[in-house]
């Protein structure tokens, strides 16, 4: 009956999140369109205030270039700025514990990974961040994932039919993200979590006396607002350590449904979104069936094994009914944190509920595929753009087969396109690969400098390395706890990972759906491919399997895999 109980909510969860997502991406699509919503009223002074605020003319058409070298502006600004204030969180207000700086490779690490919508931490917020940092680092939950999505409207703007198209203002975007969308809900969310008791104070420790007698100090802060958008905008930065794990993050299982809702709310309703915006709704529901699909084959095996419980546990006569609980919270079952476990890593959300570390071996297996396929559903506006790089590539590869001209929308899809598409497939496995390569030879051939890194050597501790550099190139900011990555050089090598996994695939869709703009448009005729229908879908997902399996399956076997056969 429990595990019935667990379905329910599953499949719950995914219901209402879609049920929601399809009116909120046609209510997104007007807001970016410029249209009448019903929030106008309040929220155009709120603009305008802002734009005025700034010296900034939200009407000036931009191209793709001044686009990209807005978005790059205003991230290295906050980069600055963080960078400040992590370095002398000590010195500066809002610090009621007392905790310390950081020092300055883990406040390197710590900025890029929040400007980047990576969020990966190698600190406990409650021992290592001052409320002044918690809010910086709030704010750029906000920056980032607006600059997704206001990046993602460029290119979906880029699609239309038509030549020389109009593709907006970056501020005008990025603004509208921030006061139409992301606060909106956020505010919602917030009201939620501290009806269910999620704190929301700028006071320090409490100090609470357990049934026990014992005297244990309680670390507290702005916690609601901070949980709200690192779950809508698919950040998943944790105020605390154990991040959605913790009773003060997600207290039961009625938070946990919302905040899993939250994880894939935004990415799915840009889907339709796109579809409002191109007047395409039956490529947005192919769209969205693929990715669905995509998600579904990682959920299903994901829970399945998690339920059938740990058999080394079993061996040892230990009841394992209720699935394999290692590194889970009872209150939420092993159902519900292996549907979290896929939610937060399809998209590059990276919050938890459970430990990781702790999952089966092919349970981990499909969390990793989840980012290095990076596509179904993906995080909020990237996640769309890595799709994008797909459909060029079964475009192309769709023409090639029939003998035409791979044609997307009406626009030929020449050399320079697929020059850049596939630097882009390739930089992602690339990235994984060859950092999870030199960290191994480091491991292996320096131990006495690098042991301390895995607490799980052999199959299992390529995995932690495996899925860290996976995590950093997904821009998930998930990890392997067994790792250990507060060091100078993780922290330096995610970084740079995070960097370069971040801004060179939102320059290469926002080229290549530039370049496609300038083309002429040409009329669909009886041998044009059509996207919008079943058998491209399947064309898709068979470029996916392809580039998966052939640039990620290898690693995948020596570690999940083999660790599998161990058991």
């Amino acid at each position: 009956m429990q595990s019935y109980s667990e379905l329910y909510g599953v499949i719950a969860m995914f219901i209402i999140a879609v049920l929601i997502a399809i009116p909120l991406g046609r209510y997104m699509g007007k807001v970016f369109l410029g249209e009448d919503t019903w929030l106008d009223v309040v929220l155009n002074p709120v603009d305008r205030f802002i734009y005025s605020l700034m010296g900034i003319d939200e009407n000036v058409e931009m191209n793709w270039k001044q686009h990209i070298k807005v978005l790059l502006m205003i991230n290295f600004i906050w980069f600055v700025l963080a960078m400040l204030v992590l370095t002398n969180m000590s010195h500066l207000p809002f610090n009621p514990d007392h905790n310390p700086s950081m020092p300055l490779d883990l406040a390197f690490n710590t900025a890029i990974s929040f400007i980047t919508n990576t969020n990966i931490q190698h600190y406990a917020g409650e021992t290592a961040m001052s409320y002044l940092g918690q809010l910086v680092l709030m704010l750029f939950q906000f920056i980032s994932a607006a600059s997704g999505i206001a990046i993602s409207i460029v290119v979906i703007k880029a699609m239309k039919e038509g030549i020389n198209l109009p593709l907006g203002n970056f501020y005008f975007y990025f603004v509208r993200t921030c006061t139409r969308v992301l606060l909106p809900i956020c505010i919602v969310l917030s009201i939620i979590f501290l009806y269910n008791g999620v704190p929301m104070t700028f006071q320090g420790k409490d100090t609470i006396t357990t049934l026990q007698g014992d005297t244990v100090q309680v670390s507290k802060g702005p916690v609601a607002a901070f949980v709200a958008i690192k779950q809508l905008g698919t950040n998943g930065g944790g105020f605390f350590g154990p991040n959605s794990a913790h009773p003060l993050e997600n207290p039961n299982y009625f938070t946990n449904m919302v905040e899993t809702i939250a994880i894939y709310l935004l990415p799915i309703a840009l889907i339709f979104t796109m579809g409002y915006m191109l007047n395409r709704k039956k490529l947005a529901w192919i769209i969205f069936g693929i990715m669905t699909l995509g998600f579904i084959l990682l959920v299903v095996p994901t829970i399945s094994m998690e339920i059938k419980g740990n058999t080394a546990i079993a061996k040892m006569g230990i009841n394992n009914t209720s699935g394999n609980m290692e590194g889970k919270e009872v209150r939420f079952g092993s159902m519900a944190s292996a549907y979290w476990a896929i939610a937060t890593t399809v998209t590059s959300n990276g919050s938890v509920n459970a430990m990781h570390d702790s999952f089966m071996p092919l349970s981990g297996m499909c969390a990793m595929l989840g980012m290095m396929i990076n596509a179904f559903y993906g995080g909020v506006g990237v996640g769309f753009l890595n799709f994008y790089i797909f459909m060029i590539l079964a475009v192309f590869i769709s023409g090639l087969m029939v003998g035409r001209t791979p044609e997307l929308l009406g626009k030929k899809i020449e050399a320079r396109e697929m020059q850049i598409a596939m630097i882009v497939a390739l930089l992602h496995p690339f990235l994984i690969l060859t950092g999870t390569a030199i960290a191994s030879y480091l491991y292996a051939h320096h131990p006495e400098q690098y042991a301390a890194w895995l607490s799980n050597p052999g199959y299992h501790g390529f995995s932690e390395m495996l899925y860290e550099f996976t995590s950093a190139s997904a821009n998930n900011g998930s990890e392997f706890a067994g790792l250990n990555a507060n060091t100078a050089w993780w922290n330096i090598a995610d970084g740079i990972v995070m960097l370069l996994a971040r801004f060179i695939p939102i320059i290469g869709p926002v080229a290549i759906a530039a370049s496609l703009s300038q083309k002429k448009y040409i009329p669909a005729g009886a041998g044009t491919l059509q996207i919008d229908t079943p058998t491209f879908g399947i064309m898709i997902i068979a470029v996916i399997i392809i580039i998966a399996a052939l640039s990620f399956f290898p690693a995948l076997t020596l570690g999940p895999v083999a660790e599998y056969f161990s058991f």
